[in-house]
């Protein structure tokens, strides 16, 4: 068996705080559609159709009592094109995502997918298929930190901000702030898929459609 694919030498395995701090700050600034009309809906069933990755985050209410947990708030999913947000309160847009979570044809890259995964089922049903863990893969491959912060600092050198992580997801109308942050995370897990590509860390097999990352 071949050993797993490494990063260059030139490309650290980790980063540290202060070297985070020096990096510029990046916010997806491309089109962004809250999806809230039929006519939302129909754009992002129709643009999701056409991708082959899309980057893919959940948000959830924080919970700061021991014992509380919340339920996903938001679904965000990120095309070459758009990066469209599904509030969960809105059940008409369940028919969307389960289709696109259940599309063997689509790459859905995120990291922490199995617990998102597991919290979303218990909104709504459906079968996931073709996901892909980023975090799985950058530690196959030899890095030392993986989440999307980390990974985006190392890999696509820029910061992204945490400022409204923490904010209340379950709000009706979310703000701006949320809506930059919400789409940026998902614009950033497909701009690493994208990155790990050219940088050859994938396995020449598919991702396996149990949701696993694939093997290397």
């Amino acid at each position: 068996m071949d050993p797993a694919p490494t990063v260059e030498p030139q490309i650290p395995r980790s980063i540290s705080r202060e070297d985070m701090a020096k990096l510029a700050i990046r916010r997806y600034e491309g089109r962004v559609r809250l999806v809230a009309s039929p006519e939302d809906l129909e754009e992002a069933r129709s643009d999701l159709r056409q991708e082959t990755i899309v980057g893919l985050d959940t948000e959830t209410r924080p919970a700061f009592k021991k014992g509380e947990s919340h339920l996903p708030c938001l679904v965000q999913a990120a095309t070459a094109r758009a990066v469209y947000l599904f509030q969960l309160r809105r059940t008409e847009v369940f028919p969307v995502v389960a289709e696109l979570l259940a599309d063997p044809r689509v790459v859905k890259a995120g990291v922490s997918l199995k617990d998102d995964m597991r919290a979303l089922k218990q909104v709504f049903a459906f079968e996931e298929k073709n996901l892909l863990d980023l975090g799985l893969v950058a530690r196959r491959s030899g890095l030392g930190q993986t989440g999307v912060r980390n990974l985006a600092g190392i890999l696509l050198g820029f910061r992204i901000p945490k400022g409204t992580k923490t904010s209340n997801w379950a709000v009706p109308q979310l703000s701006a702030a949320q809506i930059a942050y919400a789409a940026t995370d998902a614009w950033a897990c497909r701009e690493l898929y994208l990155r790990f590509q050219s940088l050859g860390l994938f396995a020449a097999k598919a991702p396996a459609e149990s949701g696993a990352a694939p093997q290397a």
